[in-house]
Protein backbone atom coordinates (compact mmCIF):
# COMPACT_ATOMS: atom_id res chain seq x y z
CA UNK A 1 0.00 0.00 0.00
CA UNK A 2 2.41 2.38 0.92
CA UNK A 3 4.37 2.08 -2.44
CA UNK A 4 1.76 2.35 -4.43
CA UNK A 5 0.56 5.55 -2.55
CA UNK A 6 4.09 7.14 -2.80
CA UNK A 7 4.35 5.75 -7.05
CA UNK A 8 0.55 8.24 -7.20
CA UNK A 9 1.99 11.08 -5.04
CA UNK A 10 4.95 11.04 -7.63
CA UNK A 11 2.86 11.14 -10.54
CA UNK A 12 0.44 13.65 -8.86
CA UNK A 13 3.65 16.14 -8.53
CA UNK A 14 4.51 14.93 -12.50
CA UNK A 15 1.68 16.37 -13.53
CA UNK A 16 1.50 19.47 -11.45
CA UNK A 17 4.89 20.20 -12.42
CA UNK A 18 4.25 19.56 -16.12
CA UNK A 19 0.58 21.28 -16.14
CA UNK A 20 1.40 24.38 -14.20
CA UNK A 21 4.92 24.97 -16.32
CA UNK A 22 2.77 24.46 -19.88
CA UNK A 23 0.01 26.84 -18.66
CA UNK A 24 2.21 29.38 -17.32
CA UNK A 25 4.84 29.84 -20.14
CA UNK A 26 2.04 29.58 -22.65
CA UNK A 27 -0.18 32.43 -21.07
CA UNK A 28 2.23 34.50 -20.42
CA UNK A 29 3.56 33.92 -23.65
CA UNK A 30 0.75 34.73 -25.63
CA UNK A 31 0.22 38.02 -22.96
CA UNK A 32 3.85 38.99 -24.49
CA UNK A 33 2.97 38.50 -28.04
CA UNK A 34 -0.47 40.61 -27.29
CA UNK A 35 1.53 43.12 -26.20
CA UNK A 36 4.02 43.25 -28.80
CA UNK A 37 0.89 43.63 -31.14
CA UNK A 38 -0.49 46.82 -30.13
CA UNK A 39 0.47 49.58 -31.89
CA UNK A 40 2.39 52.68 -29.97
CA UNK A 41 -1.21 55.02 -29.94
CA UNK A 42 -2.20 56.51 -26.95
CA UNK A 43 -4.80 54.10 -25.49
CA UNK A 44 -7.11 57.34 -24.88
CA UNK A 45 -7.91 59.97 -27.01
CA UNK A 46 -11.20 62.91 -26.92
CA UNK A 47 -12.80 62.71 -30.10
CA UNK A 48 -12.09 66.27 -31.04
CA UNK A 49 -8.59 66.95 -29.33
CA UNK A 50 -5.24 65.98 -29.84
CA UNK A 51 -4.23 62.49 -28.26
CA UNK A 52 -3.75 62.56 -24.62
CA UNK A 53 -0.04 61.06 -23.65
CA UNK A 54 0.22 58.56 -21.40
CA UNK A 55 0.85 58.47 -17.68
CA UNK A 56 3.78 56.22 -17.65
CA UNK A 57 6.41 55.47 -20.88
CA UNK A 58 6.29 52.57 -22.40
CA UNK A 59 9.09 50.08 -22.53
CA UNK A 60 10.62 49.33 -25.44
CA UNK A 61 9.90 45.64 -27.30
CA UNK A 62 12.82 43.54 -25.81
CA UNK A 63 11.91 44.82 -22.26
CA UNK A 64 8.86 43.77 -22.38
CA UNK A 65 9.32 40.63 -23.79
CA UNK A 66 12.03 40.34 -21.13
CA UNK A 67 9.22 41.26 -18.36
CA UNK A 68 6.77 38.24 -19.89
CA UNK A 69 9.59 35.72 -20.18
CA UNK A 70 10.33 36.10 -16.62
CA UNK A 71 7.51 36.27 -15.10
CA UNK A 72 6.80 32.91 -16.58
CA UNK A 73 9.76 31.77 -15.50
CA UNK A 74 9.20 32.83 -11.85
CA UNK A 75 5.96 30.75 -12.77
CA UNK A 76 7.04 27.72 -13.68
CA UNK A 77 9.92 27.24 -11.31
CA UNK A 78 7.83 28.48 -8.26
CA UNK A 79 5.71 25.57 -9.63
CA UNK A 80 8.08 22.86 -9.33
CA UNK A 81 9.55 23.58 -6.46
CA UNK A 82 5.68 23.60 -5.09
CA UNK A 83 5.27 20.56 -6.71
CA UNK A 84 8.55 18.74 -5.21
CA UNK A 85 7.47 20.12 -1.49
CA UNK A 86 4.29 18.55 -2.02
CA UNK A 87 5.22 15.14 -3.12
CA UNK A 88 7.76 15.00 -0.35
CA UNK A 89 5.71 15.99 2.54
CA UNK A 90 2.31 14.51 1.05
CA UNK A 91 3.98 11.07 1.30
CA UNK A 92 5.73 11.91 4.36
CA UNK A 93 2.02 12.83 5.79
CA UNK A 94 0.41 10.03 4.47
CA UNK A 95 3.13 7.82 6.26
CA UNK A 96 2.61 9.30 9.86
CA UNK A 97 -0.95 9.65 9.41
CA UNK A 98 -0.60 5.78 8.86
CA UNK A 99 0.99 4.96 12.44
CA UNK A 100 -0.67 8.20 14.30
CA UNK A 101 -4.03 9.26 12.92
CA UNK A 102 -4.41 12.27 15.81
CA UNK A 103 -1.35 14.38 13.63
CA UNK A 104 -3.47 15.07 10.92
CA UNK A 105 -4.03 18.27 11.24
CA UNK A 106 -0.97 18.97 11.79
CA UNK A 107 0.30 16.75 8.29
CA UNK A 108 -2.30 18.96 6.18
CA UNK A 109 -0.55 22.11 7.46
CA UNK A 110 2.97 20.91 6.33
CA UNK A 111 1.66 20.35 2.80
CA UNK A 112 -0.23 23.34 2.83
CA UNK A 113 2.81 25.22 3.54
CA UNK A 114 4.59 23.56 0.16
CA UNK A 115 1.48 24.55 -1.89
CA UNK A 116 2.22 28.49 -0.60
CA UNK A 117 5.95 28.25 -2.61
CA UNK A 118 3.03 28.55 -5.98
CA UNK A 119 1.01 30.99 -4.68
CA UNK A 120 4.42 33.26 -3.66
CA UNK A 121 5.63 32.60 -7.52
CA UNK A 122 2.57 34.03 -8.90
CA UNK A 123 2.34 37.00 -6.87
CA UNK A 124 5.88 38.01 -8.44
CA UNK A 125 4.72 37.45 -11.49
CA UNK A 126 2.09 39.49 -11.30
CA UNK A 127 4.30 42.12 -9.51
CA UNK A 128 6.95 41.76 -12.89
CA UNK A 129 3.47 42.27 -14.76
CA UNK A 130 2.35 45.57 -13.44
CA UNK A 131 5.39 47.53 -14.23
CA UNK A 132 4.64 46.37 -18.02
Amino acid sequence: MNRNVKTFLGLNMVIFVIVGGFISVSLFGLMATKALAQDATPAVTAPDAAPVAATRPRLSEAATVAAFWSAAVATSVACVAAGIAVGMTGSAAIGAVAERPEIMGRTILFVVFGEGLAIYGLAIAFIILMKV
